[in-house]
């Protein structure tokens, strides 16, 4: 979560400034279109595939859909005529200086001097593209583009065009004609089985850990059916009445040797059953990623600790793929909330930028909203959230500037919701999710709700601004500070010095719950008496409802290190992620409750398997590591300033890597000694020691009593002498 004062956050705007073409480009051309339309079509795409027992099993929101016609355009001066290779996504047509060119060509020779080259192009099928390479003539991101294309031809056959709404094109890494953007998929390679043994009826093969793919049938010869039966878990894929995903083949004789099945699933265990009249040599599978550099990395004293680590960062890679998805098994689906705890552990893992644009843009979709994100209230208010994040850890402004509009458009739905007294309450098609809880109330007006609407009205002033928009800049802050007003005056409790959770037509419910309590630890709304407070009185009350979810625990833990709980939440993280560690996950799970044993791990929503053994929110410690044990955050967009105050929490040594924008900052630190070295930015090292601390580069200023601080420098490798409190 992010930390920020509005009237305290700086924002940096980047200007260019450009110019007709006077010389060959120095970009590269790309495949572009109308932004967000290939990350809509991709998770259209994407979010079908989810089956159940062979069954498609969609998402339960709207979708959208590409513009099937958008309009690309450029203006260029080139010194000399250029040949231009012409390469689409759909059929097109072309007009050079306002006048068409006949045909589809494949390409032109462009003359010399000024020119305004202009493509509209039809797709239906995937979305409407082009790749345009010349010399001179490029297809990058200095085209624009329209779905709204207000041309005429007048009179005379002279082509004319006003009052069209132009924006900046969308593109990838597209960077090759052959490489289309409807062509995509993940990455593939070889994965054989880790053991197999006889079962009454076929084989169980064993992959060693959980995984996703596709299967391979090696050696098949023969007609008849083969039936695999999927498995995250041993149970599971031996149940073959009520696994969760299945395969029925059948094979005419006339099959290669070695069958690649062409439906991707989530499992471990693979159960397979042939007719007698097919016969195989062995399976193995294609392991399907995303390709994606682990830049974060953590090492400690407690080996429990690092295994915590390794399989948080793979659990986290699982659910990386074209988007951050909740869970491999399922729902395979892009959840606002999964997604927002994936940028988060993103930023400390991989910082692909790129993975989390591609999902705030799916999410979002396109125009107009009639329903939250998701269909989830506080999935909606997340999504700001996200943006916000996105910006503070990247320094991007472009994309803001960019989608704006459906911010605003989101927003605008988000507020049109709330009820006479400014808050927000569950209208009809509205799901209060929170988190996944018995006994936890959701009608009426609830705190958590306001409490992250006031954030996400925060977010949108932020945006607004960067975006130019300095009236809405206005009204949001308004309403944000209006808001949390109104939120202390409702919710909070003076006498018991907590928040309160729901109100129902005017009259306060006798409920406190973690949820709004520990979000105003982070979000800083709170004074440090009132955290104190809820610290002590929510957060370590064991009688206030439990969490047992790594979703919310995520937050849970979050708000306990923002109180220098280190220690405490150290034994937190061995005893709940180390308990799915002893019970076998080679994942991190969807829900753990160590009272539960055996098999019984494995239910929910009333189904034996129906718990998720690989969920993106499960990977939290990754996170907690390097926010608040290697103590690395930024302090301004980009990493331009940065923070880092380490907390060893109980260890005697840890090490590792926060990735920034343009490199890492990388840290080691034990009970003596601290080493930095950051490759951008301006650190402030904050250091708790005994005695005034001694380094071998810069200076060591005193902040306070047993506190101290060091400007770290960009490629300087600090090395520090302290004693640890």
């Amino acid at each position: 979560m992010f930390r920020f004062s509005i009237s305290f956050i700086v924002v940096f705007f980047f200007f260019t400034s450009s110019s007709a073409v006077a010389q060959e480009k120095n970009s590269k051309a790309t495949w572009i279109w109308y932004p967000g339309d290939f990350e809509v079509w991709l998770s259209n795409k994407m979010q079908v595939r989810r089956t159940e027992r062979e069954a498609v099993f969609p998402p339960l929101w709207q979708y959208y859909s590409p513009y099937a016609l958008v309009t690309f355009q450029t203006e260029v001066e080139i010194p000399q005529p250029d040949d231009v290779k012409i390469y689409t996504e759909g059929s097109f047509q072309l007009l050079l200086d306002g006048v068409q060119i006949y045909g589809q060509p494949k390409s032109l020779k462009i003359p010399a001097g000024k020119h305004k080259i202009s493509f509209k192009v039809y797709n239906q099928e995937v979305l409407p593209a082009i790749y345009i390479a010349g010399k001179y003539v490029q297809s990058d991101a200095s085209w624009k583009v329209t779905n709204e294309d207000k041309l005429w031809i007048d009179e005379n056959g002279k082509a004319q065009q006003s009052g069209t709404p132009w924006v900046p094109v969308g593109s990838w890494n597209f960077d090759v004609p052959e490489n289309k953007p409807s062509g995509f998929k993940l990455t593939t390679k070889p994965w054989n089985a880790k053991k197999t043994e006889k079962t009454a009826a076929g084989e169980l093969v064993d992959f060693g850990k959980e995984t996703f793919g596709y299967i391979k049938i090696h050696g098949v010869k023969g007609k008849g059916k083969v039936a695999l039966y999927y498995g995250e878990s041993r149970e599971e894929a031996m149940d073959t009445a009520k696994c969760e995903t299945l395969d029925h083949l059948s094979f005419d004789g006339n099959q290669p040797q070695t069958y690649t099945h062409n439906g991707s699933k989530a499992f471990r265990y693979v159960q397979v059953k042939a007719d007698p009249t097919v016969k195989y040599d062995s399976i193995s599978m294609l392991y399907e990623y995303l390709p994606l550099d682990y830049r974060g990395a953590f090492k400690s004293s407690d080996e429990q600790l690092n295994k915590i680590w390794d399989v948080s960062a793979y659990t986290m890679h699982l659910t990386s793929r074209e988007f951050f998805i909740d869970g491999i098994k399922r729902d395979r689906w892009v959840w606002s909330g999964d997604a927002y705890q994936s940028y988060l552990m993103n930023y400390y893992l991989f910082f692909d930028s790129a993975s989390v644009e591609r999902t705030l843009l799916a999410l979002r979709g396109k125009e107009p909203v009639t329903a939250h994100v998701n269909i989830i209230m506080d999935y909606s208010l997340y999504w700001f959230v996200g943006v916000y994040d996105y910006y503070l850890h990247t320094g991007d402004t472009k994309f803001i500037k960019t989608f704006y509009p459906r911010m605003k458009s989101l927003m605008e739905f988000c507020l049109e919701r709330r009820n006479k007294n400014g808050f927000l309450e569950p209208l009809e098609g509205d799901w209060v999710f929170i988190d996944w809880a018995n006994r936890l109330p959701k009608t009426g007006e609830v705190s958590f709700e306001q409490m992250l609407l006031a954030r996400s009205l925060e977010a949108m002033a932020v945006s607004a601004e960067i975006a130019g928009e300095n009236a809405d800049q206005k009204q949001y802050k308004k309403l944000a500070d209006d808001l949390k007003t109104k939120l202390f005056d409702v919710f909070w409790d003076k006498k018991e010095n907590v928040m309160k959770h729901q109100r129902i037509d005017g009259k306060m419910q006798d409920i406190v719950t973690r949820y709004a309590n520990m979000f105003g630890i982070f979000f800083n709304y709170f004074t440090e008496e009132q955290k104190q407070s809820v610290k002590n009185k929510v957060l370590l009350n064991k009688d206030v409802l439990q969490i047992t979810t790594p979703y919310m625990r995520f937050y849970e833990l979050e708000a306990l290190c923002a109180m220098g709980e280190q220690n405490y939440v150290l034994k937190e993280m061995k005893d709940y992620w180390g308990g799915m560690l002893k019970e076998g996950a080679t994942s991190f799970w969807e829900e753990y409750n160590p009272t539960k044993k055996g098999a019984a791990h494995l239910e929910m929503y009333g189904r034996p398997y129906g718990k998720s053994l690989c969920h993106a929110w499960g990977s939290s410690p990754i996170y907690l590591l390097g926010k608040y044990y290697l103590g690395v955050k930024p302090t301004a967009p980009g990493y331009a300033e940065y923070e880092i105050k380490p907390n060893l929490g109980g260890l005697q040594w840890m090490q590792g890597q926060v990735p920034t924008p343009n490199g890492e900052v990388a840290l080691y630190v034990s009970k003596t000694q601290i080493k930095v070295n950051a490759a951008e930015g301006e650190g402030k090292l904050i250091i708790e020691s005994k005695t005034m601390p001694k380094t071998n580069s810069g200076t060591i200023v005193e902040l306070a009593k047993n506190k101290y601080q060091l400007t770290v420098k960009p490629n300087v490798a600090y090395q520090i002498s302290y004693k640890a409190l």
